[in-house]
Formats: C-alpha cells, structure tokens, sequence
C-alpha cells in the first residue's frame, strides 16, 4: 500500500540524517539503497520504531509511495545519477518527480530536466547545505528545475530546513533548468573561499607577526 509521502535513494550519513529529519516533522519516507545490506542495518537501527519505509528493490520503492511520486537521490555526483534516472524511469507515471540532493554539475542537471521531462516526469536539482548535522538538524536547501514539481515538494523542504531569526525557511526556489545546482555551486565558492581566507590569515599571524595560539584565538573570538 502506498503511504509514504517521499522516496530517498542513497544510505550515506547525508541520506540518513534527511530521512531522520524529514520522519521527526511529520513525514513518512521510504528509503533505498543499491546495497540493500544497508537498508536493513538503517531500518534495525537509527530508523527502528519510527515512519520510515525499507525497500529492498526499486519496484518496492515505488510501490510504498503516494502520487504524485517524489524521490530524492542522494547519491555520488556524475554516471551513478544518469545510471539511476536511467533504471526508474521506466517503473515511474507521468507527473512523478525525481530530486537530485547532490553536488551535481548544473549543466548535468540541465541535460537531464530536459531527458525526464521529455518523459513526462518532472525533475528539480538541488543544493544541499549545511554538512551532516544541517542534513539532521536543518538543512539550507536550492531547488530549481520543473516548476511544475515545486508545490509538491515545498511542503516538505520548507518545513525540514533551517530558519532564519525571523521564522523564514532557509528554502525557496529559485529558477528553472540547473538553477539550483548553479546557486549551490556559487555558495560553495563564497564558502571556499572565506576558509582559504581564514587559513592565509592564521598563516600570517603566526609566520609574519610570530603570534601565539591564545593571542589568535583572542583575535578570532
């Protein structure tokens, strides 16, 4: 019986920690992984007792979800991503939606709304920040790609992302084709670069100015 309001494709502790989240507001989510020996020790383990839906076969996890069909892959960036959309889109019905969570190349993603649509099913490509404990806790989240696929997905990314000062979810769309992966790979490069930043200042500190630990830590307290 179908019951779960979205699919999760990919057990790694990012995968793991959406799912926690996503089950601790209200949403049932069924969860699948290529090596199934990992769904049993997630379902026996960090996921026992609560809503969450092992599959063992792709055909299981469509089976366990609720239309329109919404799955979110959080899998390797690159062939593992075309592999997958290659392997469901055949067991999916139009107006299904397919996610990719991970850092994936926005001209990927671009390629591949324009493939899944051409099917039919809908596709949005989303950055994903915040590490292992934003996945947890709260995440900040990127969506673009089908518009169509936003108000079904809105419900549950605004409501498992972190919130700003004022209550505000740290998600919103933000455009169409590889849009979101476009925003995610900007917000790494700022993020990137404020830690290099850091780095060459610590190096300044202690190689040009000859200052201590306690003195750096005084300056970056």
């Amino acid at each position: 019986m179908a019951q779960a309001d979205i699919g999760l494709v990919g057990l790694a502790v990012m995968g793991e920690n959406l799912i926690l989240n996503m089950e601790s507001k209200g949403f049932t989510v069924a969860c699948y992984n290529r090596t199934v020996e990992k769904v049993d020790r997630f379902i026996e383990g960090r996921a026992k007792g609560k809503n969450i839906i092992g599959c063992r076969s792709i055909e299981e996890l469509v089976a366990a979800l609720k239309k329109p069909r919404k799955i979110m892959l959080m899998v390797k960036a690159g062939k593992p991503v075309d592999d997958f959309i290659e392997q469901i889109l055949p067991h999916l019905d139009d107006g299904d939606i397919l996610i990719d969570g991970g850092n994936s190349h926005f001209p990927d993603t671009i390629r591949r709304t324009q493939t899944v649509e051409s099917q039919g099913k809908l596709y949005i490509g989303t950055g994903v920040s915040g590490g292992e404990e934003g996945a947890l806790r709260g995440p900040s989240i990127m969506p673009g790609g089908s518009p169509a696929a936003w108000p079904h997905v809105k419900p549950i990314f605004q409501k498992i992302a972190a919130q700003t000062e004022t209550g505000e979810p740290c998600c919103d769309w933000v455009g169409q084709g590889g849009a979101g992966h476009f925003v995610k790979m900007v917000h790494n490069g700022i993020e990137y670069g404020d830690m290099q930043m850091i780095c060459e200042t610590y190096q300044l500190m202690k190689v040009g100015l000859g200052m201590g630990n306690d003195q750096m830590h005084e300056v970056f307290a």
